[in-house]
């Protein structure tokens, strides 16, 4: 069930894709925002880079910059997900989507990693997630969203 979310850490094995998945794509979401009660927002992406050339994920392309955990306050633990998916045919330019920054929440809810697969026909290889909850680092991350 894709709400339940995995999570892939970018410290792959250094030959664990190495040629079984070219260019594959990581993408990391919380499918509990703003609450695992009321998910209206669901699925906010955090983190989106395709075209990655083998195992090299610092060499693929940044669709969307890393945005970290940043429940809101009383909404107790959020689960962050990361998946990895195979492009099929090789190097992609997915056409419609637009490069985010780290400065901005425009465009990062109610997302869903579901059509983003299906649109792009891209295959599900691996992942987990790990949950977090509202600390004092939160604010900062939100004032940043905000372009302040």
């Amino acid at each position: 069930m894709w709400r339940e979310g995995v999570y892939l850490k970018c410290t792959i094995q250094s030959n664990s894709l190495e040629n079984t998945t070219p260019d594959p794509s990581e993408h990391r979401k919380d499918p509990d925002a703003p609450s695992r009660e009321n998910p209206k927002f669901g699925e906010w992406h955090h983190w989106l880079i395709t075209n990655i050339p083998g195992n090299s994920v610092s060499q693929g392309d940044v669709m969307s910059e890393y945005v970290g955990a940043g429940p809101p306050k009383d909404t107790g633990l959020h689960r962050y997900v990361f998946l990895l998916f195979k492009q099929s045919g090789g190097k992609q330019t997915f056409e419609g989507l637009h490069k985010l920054t780290n400065r901005s929440g425009n465009n990062r809810k109610s997302w869903k990693v579901r059509d983003f697969a299906k649109k792009y026909n891209l295959q599900l290889l691996a992942g987990n997630f790990f949950q977090a909850q509202f600390d004092d680092y939160v604010p900062k991350l939100h004032q940043q969203l905000s372009g302040k």
